[in-house]
């Protein structure tokens, strides 16, 4: 009897802390047609967002962001993008990246995966607004928009 009752306690003490615990809050940018969200990955510091091709169109519509290539090597570039940063010298380029920890930055390169990695580094460096391309340039030219190249 007194051991049911302790799990019992235990138990809704448990809920309760779960119930009461602060969850990362996932990125939200808000543009001139609204709010764009996206899926939130949870990462070490915090978390990122993959957004759709989609979203990212309705984004450039205002670009109110830093937009940056992390691809290598080079494959081409989505219009507006601000800057080419490789995926893998992150952490050794932060001076590249904004000063101000909570500013906007949208991330992308060929497939998403170099800039996934790029997106979680910013986030373990404490940026609070990073935003990944999901599908990268594979999915801008998928649907129908055009890569340029220097």
């Amino acid at each position: 009897m007194f051991i049911q009752k302790l799990f019992s306690i235990l138990l809704f003490l448990s809920a309760l802390l779960v119930a009461c615990s602060s969850p990362t809050v996932a990125p939200v940018v808000s543009s001139s047609s609204g709010s764009v969200t996206g899926s939130p990955v949870r990462v070490e510091g915090g978390a990122y967002l993959n957004i759709t091709l989609a979203q990212l169109t309705e984004m450039l519509k205002s670009k109110d962001f830093v937009f940056i290539n992390t691809h290598i090597p080079y494959e081409g570039e989505i219009e507006k993008t601000d800057a080419f940063i490789p995926y893998d010298q992150t952490m050794q380029l932060l001076n590249k990246y904004p000063s101000d920890k909570s500013a906007k930055i949208v991330l992308y390169c060929q497939s998403g995966r170099m800039s996934a990695i790029a997106a979680q580094e910013l986030v373990k460096a404490g940026y609070t607004h990073v935003w990944n391309l999901d599908g990268g340039m594979v999915a801008w030219e998928t649907g129908g928009y055009k890569v340029k190249y220097k």
